[in-house]
């Protein structure tokens, strides 16, 4: 392998964890399939050319306007540095490091022991020493305003750990609910075939697109690029495996052996159970009406929608591998629900003037018990009455998803990634970060930057 060839390929895995623009990876692919041995079939040459013609390369202004990367907690470097400043035993440590919440917890106990403190206990009036307390466990000599100088940053450190943690949390909730298992791929699973990697990275960077304010339906991930990198994929060198963390489909799991299989499908009930656990912590501090799911102020619809998301994607590949491992009588018995998301009033007052409705599926979801309960065991949601009520409903179950996964029914046409200011399309991505600094479309009074447009 090439050291351009290994260049391409950590990029390309890098970009499972970001948002890069599918025109953008579609360049490096390319690349990357120019560096590598064999002859790039017409069908593939053809549709990558077409995607890459908007790559930010060749686009004259090579500029867009959106972040191309999800959005990442704050890490507690700062206050990792104070710590080394202030105890003996905490090192100067990498920045990293303030992003690991495993390597934090272990300088905060580290810290803590110097002072007698036992994490967790951070209550300024009940868990500080006085003088004969630090006395008596030989700190001493440490005077009281040094001391609770060292109590309250290891008190804030284990507050803001925790706040770390909760965001990593949904970030990982986000990844999941918007490419599956991708950004969970070791790199040399990823690398070992670069046509498995071209194929999982391009479909990865266009499930990762955000979405748009519409009411036709967001863009489909397998679109006309996607379906030939798959198409060209080598029976005996692909790996499957990997393929099968982004695209579950028959196809691919027919591929698998059972202890893959079984893999993939503890993955993804562990994620199903993690996600019901916020999916139910947010239901309860929601106000909302299950029957039409309109948000309301004071709702957080962002939490919620990121999550119903990411229940989606797990429970569809939970569904999948249990078809793949002739085990669909496990749903005969125990045949959670979809979760639908929260939709803004004007999105619903659009459906309704449209004369669609609410969603076909907002009925079924209403009606059937609540998923994380029935994950425990709470409520009964066997396969028969969730085909009874999606039939009352005027919903043909397995179609739609309610009792099997969903099937990829044909790649969609391939459409340039479109420069979004709250979900609007906006042509020019110049004019796009104008009227994003200026709050235009974000449901706020106009910020000051909004007297430069006109």
């Amino acid at each position: 392998m090439s050291a351009r060839t290994e260049q391409i390929l950590r990029e390309l895995h890098t970009s499972l964890g970001r948002r890069r623009r599918p025109e953008d990876v579609a360049e490096l692919i390319r690349e990357l399939l120019d560096l590598t041995p064999g002859a790039v079939d017409e069908r593939t040459a053809t549709a990558l050319a077409k995607a890459a013609e908007n790559s930010l390369k060749n686009l004259w202004h090579g500029y867009t306007s959106m972040l191309q990367d999800f959005a990442r907690p704050v890490g507690l470097q700062r206050q990792l540095a104070t710590a080394a400043k202030l105890f003996a035993s905490v090192e100067a440590l990498p920045a990293e490091a303030g992003d690991d919440p495993s390597a934090v917890e272990a300088e905060i106990r580290r810290a803590g022991a110097e002072i007698r403190k036992e994490f967790g206990y951070g209550d300024f009036q009940e868990d500080r020493l006085d003088r004969a307390g630090r006395a008596g466990e030989g700190i001493g000599e440490l005077s009281k305003r040094q001391y609770n100088k060292r109590f309250r940053l290891l008190a804030r450190l284990e507050t803001k750990l925790i706040r770390l943690v909760t965001e990593i949390r949904k970030r990982e909730i986000t990844l999941i609910g918007k490419n599956g298992l991708a950004s969970r791929l070791p790199y040399e699973l990823f690398a070992a075939d670069p046509d498995t990697a071209a194929f999982i990275a391009y479909l990865t960077a266009r499930a990762n697109l955000r979405s748009e304010f519409t009411i036709s339906g967001q863009q489909l991930a397998y679109d006309e690029v996607a379906s030939a990198l798959f198409h060209r994929l080598d029976p005996a060198s692909a790996q499957w495996f990997a393929v099968a963390h982004v695209h579950p489909v028959l196809p691919v799991l027919e591929r698998l052996t059972d202890h893959q299989k079984g893999q993939l499908l503890g993955h993804w009930y562990g994620i199903l159970l993690e996600v019901a656990e916020q999916l139910e912590s947010l239901w309860e501090r929601l106000d909302v009406d299950r029957e039409t799911m309109i948000v309301r102020r004071g709702d957080d619809s962002t939490g919620w929608n990121q999550a119903a998301r990411a229940w989606r994607t797990a429970r569809n590949g939970w569904f999948a591998l249990l078809e793949g491992m002739g085990a669909q009588e496990v749903l005969a018995r125990v045949c959670p629900g979809k979760v639908m998301m929260l939709v803004a009033a004007d999105v619903a007052y659009w459906h309704r003037r449209s004369g669609r409705g609410l969603h076909p599926d907002t009925d079924i979801w209403a009606e059937l018990p609540l998923p994380w309960l029935v994950l425990r065991g709470e409520a009964d949601c066997p396969q028969w009455l969730v085909e009874q009520v999606c039939r009352r409903h005027g919903v043909e179950p397995s179609f739609s998803g309610w009792t099997r996964a969903r099937r990829v029914s044909q790649a969609a046409p391939f459409r340039a990634t479109p420069e979004l200011v709250h979900g609007v399309t906006v042509a020019d991505p110049l004019l796009a970060g104008l009227l994003r600094s200026a709050g235009v479309f974000s449901g706020r009074p106009l910020r000051p930057a909004g007297a430069e447009i006109g």
